[in-house]
């Protein structure tokens, strides 16, 4: 019974829920982006390369017909996808470093010598460069 409870408790955790959403929403993205490819940019790249279908197009080599037509649109597809994720990234990367709160700065552990102008340790008492002795503050 506890493996049952083991498998149970991780399929119950939020990243796998979220990681379940993600995968149908990118499922359900990427066929947005074929039908853009497929229905809109090809044929307007084909109307601007005199009228050529772009789905159809292939090479004959031999016996083997190359369909080159589809993998240009899946390169298309490949970099709308990158470019939409891409942007979201950066989106939330900007949006999270607007919340984030800066950090608080660091106290000296240094401090100058009044007389030779050398940094020496803060809780110095004597300069291990001009040997001068230092007031305690």
């Amino acid at each position: 019974m506890g493996f049952v409870k083991e498998f149970k408790d991780f399929v119950m955790r939020g990243n796998v829920i979220d990681l379940a959403v993600g995968v149908i929403i990118g499922g359900a993205f990427s066929s947005i982006v074929t039908s853009l490819v497929d229905d809109v940019i090809g044929p307007v790249i084909g109307m601007i390369c005199g009228g050529i279908d772009f789905s159809h197009l292939a090479i004959t080599v031999g016996s083997a017909e190359l369909m080159i037509g589809n993998f240009i649109q899946a390169i298309i597809n490949f970099l709308i996808v990158a470019l939409v994720l891409f942007s979201i990234i950066k989106a939330i990367n900007k949006a999270s470093g607007a919340v984030k709160k800066p950090a608080a700065e660091a106290a000296p552990t240094t401090k100058i010598c009044p007389f030779c102008k050398s940094e020496i340790a803060k809780d110095a008492t004597r300069c291990p460069h001009c040997t001068s002795e230092l007031k305690k503050h």
